[in-house]
C-alpha cells in the first residue's frame, strides 16, 4: 500500500531541492558540497595554518568584507632555515663545481695494522660559491705513467649536497691495506687521477701508497671539512 505525501510535505521537499539547485550552480566545477567557498569555517586571528605549501592559495573576500591577512609571516617560517638553492633555484643559485674550480689533494694518512685511512681534499679555488655532491672517480698511476689496477668501491653511505664557498672545503674518505697476500696482490702507486662527482675532466696528484687487494680503494661520498 502506498502512502500518499501531503501538499505541505510535498512543498517544503520541492523548495529544498531548489535551493540546492541554486547553490550547486554557483558553485565551482569540480568541488563537492561540503567544500565550495563560505563552507569553511574562519579561524581565529591568531591560528598558524597547517597548509605547508610555500605559497598558499589565494583567498577572495565577500563584498564589503575586510581583506583576508597577509601572509608574509608564514611564508617566513616555512623558509626560515632553507638555503636559497633549495627553494629558488635560478641565475643566482649555486652551480656543481667543474673539475677547473676545484684543486685536490690528499691529508695525512691514518695508520694501523695494516688499514690506511686519508682525506681526499677538495678546495674551491674559483670566485664563486658551488657545491659537490656524490663520489669521486679514482685511478691510480705508477711511476712510469701507467695507469695501475684500480678496483674503487664505494661505501654505502648516502650522499649528500656541500656547498663551497671560495677557499671552502670537502673530503672523502679513502680506505686501503697494505697487507700482501697469495690472494691479494698489490700495487705501489705514484700518482692519482681523480675525477670529482659528475665530470669529466680530472685532476692529478701525487699519491705515493702500496694498495693491496688487488689494487681496490674504497672511498665514501663527499662531506664537509678537510679531516676523518
Amino acid at each position: 500500500m502506498k502512502r500518499s505525501i501531503g501538499s505541505g510535505r510535498l512543498a517544503v521537499i520541492s523548495a529544498a531541492a531548489a535551493v540546492l539547485t541554486a547553490l550547486a550552480a554557483c558553485a565551482p566545477p569540480g568541488l563537492p558540497l561540503g567544500e565550495r567557498p563560505g563552507n569553511t569555517p574562519e579561524k581565529a586571528s591568531g591560528d598558524v595554518s597547517e597548509n605547508t605549501a610555500p605559497f598558499p592559495a589565494p583567498s577572495f573576500p565577500a563584498p564589503g568584507s575586510a581583506p583576508p591577512r597577509p601572509v608574509a609571516a608564514a611564508v617566513a617560517v616555512q623558509a626560515a632555515g632553507l638555503r636559497v638553492t633549495d627553494t629558488a633555484p635560478g641565475a643566482n643559485a649555486a652551480a656543481r663545481c667543474r673539475t677547473e674550480a676545484l684543486a685536490a689533494r690528499v691529508g695525512t694518512v691514518n695508520a694501523g695494522a695494516g688499514q690506511r685511512y686519508a682525506p681526499l681534499v677538495f678546495t674551491n679555488r674559483s670566485g664563486r660559491t658551488c657545491w659537490v655532491y656524490g663520489f669521486v672517480g679514482l685511478i691510480m698511476i705508477d711511476g712510469s705513467g701507467d695507469a695501475l689496477r684500480t678496483r674503487t668501491r664505494r661505501e654505502n653511505v648516502k650522499p649528500r649536497r656541500i656547498t663551497l664557498r671560495p677557499g671552502a672545503s670537502a673530503h672523502a674518505t679513502l680506505h686501503w691495506n697494505q697487507v700482501p697476500g697469495g690472494n691479494n696482490p698489490c700495487v705501489t702507486s705514484a700518482r692519482l687521477m681523480i675525477i670529482p662527482p659528475d665530470e669529466v675532466a680530472h685532476l692529478e696528484i701525487p699519491f705515493r701508497a702500496t694498495v693491496c687487494g688487488d689494487g681496490r680503494l674504497d672511498v665514501t661520498p663527499m662531506a664537509p671539512g678537510t679531516r676523518l
